[in-house]
């Protein structure tokens, strides 16, 4: 099969290419009860940072900066960040930032350090995701916002329920309750099938933390997702009740779920690569961000990702696969549907129904993934994506060179 000039450009290897030499994960744990329910986001960070330099067997002093998503911060959440990088033997002349573009903030971390690259600001540097959906979210999360901002109507969307969201999107495209839960039960037999063969585990880090049980405090190894359910069905799925509207079709088992993780990924110039002898994983290529009706935020990857194609010049059959955030199935399907993506390039190990999404972790996360994914199936070029809580989408494309 014949190569468009432009994918033939994108894989291409030039000095200047912003590359990947990490990329790991910790297990995404079921929030309030799964593995990491005891553990705070700061280990769990800190854990995943020492995973990654040493992985590419990087000297962390020469990690100039370090960029975290991180959506639900107790405190301002860059102290915790920062306590973090300290903990995990990055020395404290490596800066770092947190960053919040709500369930974008791991890629948009990943894009921040990229570009800092680009410019010349820095040579080295990790983009990372942490969420611990057990400590930070719930009503103390929400905003207090003015009168006279919720006066504006769409201002006002922007406090909606992210399930409203999802009813929303599903009511306006005619996105069914059927159509969801086949959705949702695919997502969760590819991550089943996925987790049985071993394929998340190169890009997992194993974390000894503790555990209460009872009144017991037990050590335990995390090293796997522990939301992934086998044997799911768009016929179990039909027996849940929706979460969000009595009438609605949006419910516990077709949205992602609450969960704990952290990733990172390392990124630098293929020329200082090369000379400290890292392993090139991939590179980034570039990203986009655009703006949608806050009402229905989940649609928001189907702007973002023609948008970033465009940039590069790329089509959709271009794209060897993708990773689109599963916020919930309405979103996901109405996003592929709208592009005329077909299904079977879309989350080839699962996605967020099945696996989990920590929010600020996810954006790194699905590097992490694409880039076992494209060595599991030989794939070359793949587009990250999600929608956006308050009305955006963001998209990333990358090339894995396994």
């Amino acid at each position: 099969m014949s190569v468009s000039p432009a994918k033939a450009r994108l894989l291409e290897k030039h000095n200047d290419d912003i590359v990947i030499v990490s990329a790991v994960r910790s297990a995404i744990t079921k929030g309030r009860k799964g593995g990491f329910k005891d553990t705070k986001p700061d280990f769990i960070l800190s854990n995943v940072l020492r995973a990654a330099y040493e992985r590419a067997k990087l000297d962390p002093k020469l990690i100039d900066d370090i960029a975290v998503g991180n959506v639900l911060p107790p405190g301002g959440g860059a102290s915790a960040a920062r306590m973090a990088a300290l903990h995990a033997g990055i020395p404290e002349e490596t800066s770092i930032n947190t960053v919040n573009r709500q369930c974008s903030s791991g890629l948009t971390a990943i894009n921040q350090i990229a570009n800092e690259i680009r410019v010349g600001q820095i040579q080295i540097g990790i983009g990372a995701g942490v969420e611990s959906m057990t400590f930070g979210y719930g009503s103390a999360a929400a905003p207090d916002v003015s009168d006279e901002v919720l006066s504006n109507p769409a201002a006002a969307d922007c406090l909606l329920p992210m399930g409203i969201t999802s009813e929303n999107v599903a009511a306006d495209y005619n996105i069914t309750r059927l159509v969801q839960d086949a959705f949702a039960a695919n997502s969760f037999a590819k991550a089943a099938k996925a987790q049985k063969a071993g394929k998340f585990r190169e890009e997992i880090v194993p974390i000894k933390t503790k555990i209460i049980v009872g009144e017991e405090e037990r050590e335990v190894v995390v090293d796997a997702d522990d939301g992934i359910r086998e044997g799911v069905t768009a016929e179990s799925l039909a027996k849940l009740k929706p979460a969000f509207s009595k009438t609605g079709t949006t419910h516990a088992g077709n949205a992602s779920q609450v969960s704990d993780g952290a990733a990172a990924v390392i990124l630098t110039t293929r020329a200082l690569a090369k000379k400290l002898n890292l392993p090139i994983l991939g590179k980034f290529i570039t990203s986009s961000v655009a703006g949608v009706p806050p009402r229905i935020m989940g649609v928001g990857p189907a702007f973002a990702i023609p948008k970033v194609l465009d940039l590069v010049g790329l089509k959709e059959s271009d794209v060897d696969f993708y990773e689109i955030n599963e916020a919930f199935a309405s979103q996901a399907v109405y996003s592929i549907q709208k592009l005329g993506i077909k299904e079977e390039k879309v989350n080839l190990n699962g996605g967020a129904i099945a696996i989990g999404h920590p929010l600020g972790c996810t954006g790194a996360r699905q590097v992490a993934t694409g880039l076992s994914v494209a060595k599991q199936n030989n794939k070359r070029v793949f587009v990250t994506s999600m929608c956006i809580g308050s009305g955006m989408g963001m998209a990333a494309v990358f090339v894995s060179e396994h």
